[in-house]
């Protein structure tokens, strides 16, 4: 054998070894078809009615990064490569099957036959490149800013230096091959996200999808993605009554996978989350998510299904250095850390199963390093640190969501509370800024960089050390006003580069070291795992640690 056959073939390895390491955080439920279970035709039809926890911003997967948006999206789209029920693992989606070169910049997609988007047209392998065709040649500011996993992941747009993504070609109907100017380790499970949904070519130009307009500081969005997405997903778009916060999703007859059991699905838009929790109990809805720690044992004790998922997130405090100077301080950042409390945080308000977290990712993923820094908390500490940076007396900004509870974040009002009272006491005077979390708050974060601190956080897509720490601070962002910190950018940027994993592991491991002493562009608070609550005559429903549940699985008994 040449030695450059050798070299591929260890290449070879080394990229199926990172595919096998991106495939499971471990098994944590499995769901299974109604002719699978002996159940044909049981309690078929019928409406679901799930209580969402906030506005969706549309429907134009790529325009979109927070969940209560996604939920619907997921309903309508499909993605190429899509995880097994319950679990982090990868399986196919759109595509049966894929595959990559040795160098792990070319990937080659098997399309599934004869599956059709919700206008009628057909899902081929020229409509798959049409989609990435469209990301990568985005025009506009407004339209570019709000595709935030987009630059996460491919870096940049055509004609940028930082771009990843190449090129897309047929290969026939049936074959997709998507080509990277350079190798990335988010792939393949980046293939997965949401936002990376395959939508109707023939939709997106009947209906404008690309126009996406900013008045100050709100953005507008075309007919497609607020009454016209079209993808492939197992429902289809029935509308969206802002007045009622409903949105209609109907079965799809037509569906290329397991059908719907229900034949309606409504997303009643409940921000409160004591008024979902009174909705379920009068059966309005049949199921909530995000209930408050406190109430998940008493709902099980009144015998509703308490649905547990694995607690891979992150809640984070962002420090945004760009408004107020001394933030640009490290020891200022450092007395932050440690002027807050976060084991009593999690003891009183954190759902069951929390714990600190001392880093940006579980420590299921690759690359956690046992050996970071902590900061316990320690209030003489933070004074201490303030008054060496001469910063006693600084006065902060602290941004917060209304009308939304997270996975990571049940009760934001409660959250920002505890850490302004914690901040508070170590001598920092705290303005609390509430906002509403679409319209509002996200995008004063951010787009526009408004405060010097926030709360947000994060539920990873797949797991790789590049969907945590490489998401938050890969690359300079208007979040944390970091844009100076280019070495944190090129650490991670290398470190997600790597293709061999006992390298990248050890290359992650140090960047989550040097996050925690040299950069501390945020702090770390807690992992926390949600729950999904549902009425006694809901079967089927599979809860998803990355919070991506499907719902053509569920049925409705009498």
């Amino acid at each position: 054998m040449r030695a450059s056959e050798m070299q591929a073939g260890r290449r070879r390895a080394v990229i199926a070894a990172g595919v096998v390491a991106a495939l499971s955080i471990g098994m944590v439920g499995c769901a299974k078809s109604d002719r699978d279970s002996g159940n044909e035709g049981k309690a078929a039809g019928g409406t679901f009615i799930f209580a969402g926890a906030g506005d969706p911003k549309n429907f134009d997967p790529i325009f979109n990064d927070d969940g209560e948006s996604f939920r619907p999206i997921r309903q309508l789209y499909d993605t190429l490569v899509t995880h097994k029920p319950g679990t982090a693992e990868l399986t196919g989606g759109l595509a049966e099957s894929w595959s990559n070169d040795p160098t792990g910049k070319v990937w080659t997609f098997k399309l599934r036959q004869g599956v059709k988007f919700h206008d009628g047209t057909a899902l081929d392998a020229t409509a798959v490149c049409a989609n990435f065709d469209r990301w990568y040649n985005m025009k506009g500011e407004a339209a570019q800013s709000q595709m935030i996993y987009y630059t996460d992941v491919f870096g940049g747009f055509a004609g940028s230096p930082d771009a990843v993504y190449d090129n897309c070609m047929a290969q026939d109907a049936g074959t997709a091959v998507v080509t990277m100017k350079k190798y990335k380790g988010a792939f393949p499970g980046a293939f997965a996200l949401t936002a990376f949904s395959i939508a109707s070519p023939a939709a997106m130009k009947q209906y404008g999808s690309d126009t996406v307009t900013q008045n100050g500081d709100s953005f507008s969005y075309s007919a497609f993605a607020n009454e016209h997405p079209t993808g492939t997903g197992a429902f289809t778009f029935g509308g969206w009554n802002k007045a009622t916060g409903e949105i209609t999703l109907n079965k799809n007859p037509d569906y290329w996978g397991d059908k719907a059991k229900v034949d309606k699905m409504i997303i009643k838009v409940i921000k409160d989350e004591n008024t979902r929790k009174q909705e379920l109990r009068a059966g309005t809805v049949q199921a909530i998510d995000f209930p408050a720690p406190a109430d998940r044992k008493a709902l099980a004790n009144e015998g509703y299904k308490v649905l547990d998922r694995p607690a891979f997130n992150i809640l984070y405090l962002g420090i945004n250095q760009k408004n107020n100077p001394k933030l640009k301080d490290l020891r200022v950042r450092q007395a932050i850390a440690y002027a807050l409390n976060r084991a009593q945080l999690v003891q009183t308000k954190g759902p069951g199963g929390s714990a600190v977290a001392d880093q940006f990712l579980p420590n299921t993923v690759l690359g956690y390093a046992p050996d970071v820094q902590k900061y316990e908390y320690s209030v003489d500490k933070a004074k201490q640190l303030l008054s060496e940076a001469g910063a006693t007396g600084l006065t902060l900004n602290f941004y917060y969501p209304t009308e939304v509870s997270r996975p990571y974040m049940p009760n934001p009002q409660e959250i920002f509370t505890v850490l302004a009272n914690d901040l508070q006491a170590a001598g920092i005077k705290v303005n609390g800024v509430p906002r509403p979390w679409n319209g509002g708050f996200k995008d004063d974060v951010q787009q526009f960089g408004k405060q010097d601190l926030h709360i947000l956080g994060w539920t990873g897509d797949y797991n790789d050390p590049g969907n945590f720490v490489g998401t938050f601070f890969g690359r300079p962002k208007v979040e944390f006003g970091d844009q100076s910190m280019a070495d944190m950018f090129t650490a991670i940027g290398k470190a997600d580069a790597t293709v061999d994993q006992a390298a990248k592991k050890a290359a992650f491991e140090q960047v989550n070291r040097d996050l925690a002493t040299k950069w501390l562009p945020a702090v770390p608070i807690w992992h926390a795992p949600p729950a999904v609550v549902t009425t006694k005559n809901v079967e089927g429903l599979v809860p998803s640690p990355l919070t991506a549940e499907q719902f053509n699985t569920v049925s409705l008994t009498k």
